[in-house]
């Protein structure tokens, strides 16, 4: 029986000549996506019907004073996001010198589920912040590890698509998550809340268990689609690249190699998250990432109190207020598909673009009435078609970034783990970084200035953020060929003391 489960669950067996049970489903493309959009469902809908919970368990539970209450929730909310923007980068370059991203994906979910415990079972303040940093800490590491196997999994050509199915399962969490949480603790009591975690959590350790990456998988596959065993073949040293027409022959070519070895030594010694950082392209992706979180969780600190003050909403209310401004997103999968076929730039810039007087016509609903309820919510709708747009497609264009820098250093350049996992860190670093800024942002505005202000300043910065999306993304816009995508050399450069990091421009 233990040997069974064993073999099921693919854990290193004596005998490495036959394939686990059911391989073929388990290392599919259809069945490692399915588990990674699950994943981001589970972390985010977690993270949603706990955030109901939160304040009735500091009042109820720990004692906390209710002229105390806003503070606390704001640092079990500040220490959440605090840990989601550290971290992604670190646990990317963790994962991509790991030989398996599935391990940390795993122990990912385990951190999850001790967090979840301690939020549930704690009967004290401390113990509600630790919950809350490592829930932060579990995020990080489920989208930074998740996505850098999306990318491994489909490749370079079908990326688009597949990330607009993970960002469509992260909206239907965001959707339902608060509503469910909110029903489920004012029907069943406290602990029917947690109920629903732990079951989520149960359903995921299978999968996760049962998951077989792309590259492990490869070792009982061969091209005629037989499994077999394969011996892998040790890859270059990190840094080091030789094509066959570069191979001395004679031993006049000795000090040339050796000299050609201790270049490529210093152009690489940086760890790869710096020389990605070096090109303008991806710095613009973590531009426009930044700027779409700003410009859609914005709205989280001024839209409740606005809908109340104009229409009377109570908390429903105001959180029916945000379908309009999530539902459009469940087109992600198609905007991705067109990301593949066209290239991101168009769908990132439209986005910019179309959102700029969306945002910034909001001002006009200055007043109560149905008319401005239906002006309200049309708006809405707009941007959250615009900016969700954007979204899928900058997903997208990480992994398009990192195989043109790769492409033009050289395959293998970044160790035999790429480095998908280091850019995906940068993504998730960028993103709660907007989740931070843009409701301070639009709160200290709308109290200090007004809403009015408040509007057409997100309107400007959408404005200014489409001048790099237009530019940058996809390559430079001068340089670039039909097809936006396509892994060519035309990256940019960067100096970083005399080492030249990448190159293209000259």
């Amino acid at each position: 029986m233990t040997t069974q489960v064993r073999d099921i669950l693919a854990w290193k067996k004596r005998d490495a000549s036959t394939p686990p049970p059911y391989f073929q489903y388990r290392s599919s493309k259809a069945f490692i996506i399915t588990t990674i959009c699950f994943a981001s469902f589970t972390d985010l809908f977690i993270y949603g019907i706990i955030v109901p919970v939160i304040p009735f368990a500091l009042l109820d539970r720990i004692g906390i004073p209710e002229e105390d209450l806003q503070r606390w929730v704001s640092v079990l909310l500040v220490v959440y996001a605090a840990a989601l923007i550290v971290c992604p980068p670190i646990a990317g370059w963790l994962t991509d010198h790991y030989k398996s991203r599935r391990v940390p994906f795993i122990l990912g979910l385990f951190a999850l589920a001790g967090a979840t415990v301690m939020l549930c079972l704690g009967s004290s303040i401390g113990l509600l912040v630790a919950g809350r940093l490592i829930q932060g800490i579990s995020a990080s590491v489920v989208a930074t590890i998740g996505l850098a196997l999306l990318a491994d999994t489909v490749g370079h050509d079908e990326i688009g698509q597949a990330v607009g199915w993970v960002s469509l399962s992260m909206s239907l969490a965001i959707l339902i998550a608060p509503l469910l949480g909110g029903l489920v603790y004012a029907r069943a009591g406290y602990y029917a809340v947690y109920y629903m975690a732990f079951a989520l959590i149960a359903f995921d350790v299978v999968l996760r268990l049962l998951l077989i990456e792309t590259k492990t998988a490869k070792r009982w596959e061969s091209s005629d689609g037989e499994t077999h065993a394969t011996t892998k073949v040790p890859s270059l040293p990190v840094g080091l690249h030789f094509s066959t027409a570069d191979t001395p022959t004679s031993s006049d070519s000795s000090s040339d190699l050796a000299s050609q070895a201790s270049s490529s030594k210093q152009r690489f010694s940086l760890p790869p998250i710096f020389s990605l950082l070096s090109s303008y392209r991806l710095l613009s992706a973590v531009w426009c990432t930044f700027a779409i979180s700003l410009l859609l969780t914005a709205w989280d600190a001024v839209l409740p109190l606005r809908v109340y003050k104009l229409f009377g909403f109570g908390s429903l209310g105001a959180g029916l207020m945000f379908l309009p401004l999530l539902l459009p997103s469940f087109l992600a999968p198609l905007v991705g598909k067109y990301s593949d076929s066209h290239g991101p730039r168009l769908p990132v810039f439209i986005g910019f673009l179309l959102g700029t007087p969306f945002v910034t016509l909001m001002l006009l609903v200055d007043h109560s009435g149905i008319r401005q309820l239906v002006l309200l919510c049309a708006l809405l709708a707009l941007a959250g078609f615009s900016y969700p747009m954007g979204i899928t497609a900058i997903l997208a264009e990480f992994t398009y970034a990192v195989d043109a820098e790769e492409k033009r250093r050289g395959e293998g350049c970044f160790g035999d783990m790429g480095a998908y996992a280091q850019a995906y860190g940068l993504f998730t670093t960028a993103y709660a970084g907007g989740m931070l800024v843009g409701p301070l942002w639009a709160g200290l505005i709308e109290s200090s200035a007004g809403w009015t202000t408040m509007c057409w300043t997100l309107g400007l910065f959408s404005a200014v953020s489409a001048v790099p999306a237009g530019l940058l993304t996809g390559g430079l816009l001068w340089r670039r060929g039909p097809k936006e995508n396509a892994s060519d050399a035309e990256n940019e450069f960067f100096l970083i003391g005399d080492v030249r990091l990448s190159s293209g421009l000259d």
